[in-house]
């Protein structure tokens, strides 16, 4: 499909690609416990993802009656520590999810990672289900150094330069994704089956997708910001 507008799709991780919802509802739990807290439903922890670890966790612990400096280090630490060594017990891709990466594959699209977890777990769980080797490029939330993290358009410059550079668009499901997309001039699709922290229309997106069945033929009606 030489008239396929993008060279590179890059991708979110959690609630994007995979849903990593059940380890890291986990994780939470696993710090709650130890700060003596009731524990989460699943549903109730995907709204807090999306920010990174630390915000998840704040979010958490300010749903349960609090926190202060202290303890957050001493769970924080926890959470990290538990999630790692559980990283991969429960997530799995999203439904449609590899059929899309090797249709985007088959038509010579690059393909990469741009998430607001550290790059070390998102290349521990990458390895882990067998998807690293398709991503070109993996950019985490402490890649680019602090503060250019999403909504930063940093990642996103660099997910382009270590693609070769070309014409790129972006998916996610937070207003970080949108924001980063918007930021660094390429157009973006919202999954709405992700970790919605509100409305998705209110993540002004180019375009919406119920099923990753739905993505090519959404990129493929999107004409590229920048050329």
């Amino acid at each position: 499909m030489n008239d396929f507008p993008f060279d590179i799709v890059g991708f979110d991780l959690d609630g994007t690609l995979l849903d990593t919802s059940v380890d890291l509802a986990n994780a939470v739990n696993h710090a709650l416990a130890h700060a003596g807290r009731a524990p989460l439903s699943v549903e109730e922890v995907k709204p807090m993802i999306g920010g990174g670890a630390k915000k998840m966790l704040e979010r958490g612990l300010e749903a349960t009656g609090g926190y202060t400096e202290e303890e957050m280090e001493d769970l924080y630490h926890r959470l990290l520590t538990f999630y790692e060594a559980n990283i991969a017990v429960g997530t799995v891709p999203f439904p449609g999810t590899l059929a899309a990466l090797d249709q985007l594959d088959a038509m010579g699209v690059k393909l990469a990672v741009v998430t607001n977890k550290f790059e070390h777990l998102a290349q521990k769980v990458l390895v882990q289900l067998g998807l690293r080797d398709r991503f070109v490029a993996l950019i985490g939330g402490d890649t680019m150094g602090k503060g250019n993290s999403k909504p930063s358009a940093a990642p996103i410059h660099e997910m382009i330069a270590r693609a070769g550079g070309g014409r790129a668009a972006f998916v996610g499901d937070s207003i970080f994704d949108t924001l980063a997309a918007k930021n660094a001039g390429i157009p973006s699709v919202a999954v709405s089956f992700g970790f919605l922290m509100q409305p998705i229309e209110e993540l002004g997106a180019d375009v919406i997708i119920d099923h990753y069945d739905e993505l090519i033929p959404a990129l493929a009606r999107l004409m590229p910001q920048s050329a």
